[in-house]
């Protein structure tokens, strides 16, 4: 219980962190001048939140985090290669077979829910 609330408490700092790193990078900044190593250390704050966030089954929240990683990646110029057409169904494939996944676990525990009552 005590490693569980420890894990509950880091992502929460790791969650509430990413907004304040991306805020205060974006302020501290002039338009024109772009720190590599912040960039890199917004980009890595962003993965993590978002692989902790899919791995709680938080999708919404793991492409609000996607959504501002591709504002830092754009603003840092970091953007990676345009994906083939290929790449990009096999990678809306693969996020909605988590979807589907999650949609089955929820969907299990409210059966179990119901029958308990």
């Amino acid at each position: 219980m005590v490693t569980s609330m420890r894990t509950t408490c880091t992502t929460l700092l790791l969650l509430l962190a990413v907004p304040l790193l991306w805020g205060t990078s974006v302020m501290a900044q002039p338009s024109t001048a772009v720190d590599p190593t912040e960039c890199r250390t917004e980009e890595t704050a962003l993965v993590q939140a978002m692989d902790v966030a899919q791995t709680r089954g938080r999708m919404l929240q793991r492409r609000q985090l996607a959504e501002q990683l591709a504002a830092v990646q754009l603003r840092c110029g970091t953007l990676p290669p345009v994906q083939s057409r290929e790449a990009s169904v096999a990678r809306l494939q693969k996020e909605i077979a988590a979807l589907r996944t999650e949609l089955d676990r929820a969907e299990a525990e409210l059966r179990k829910l119901k029958q308990g009552l």
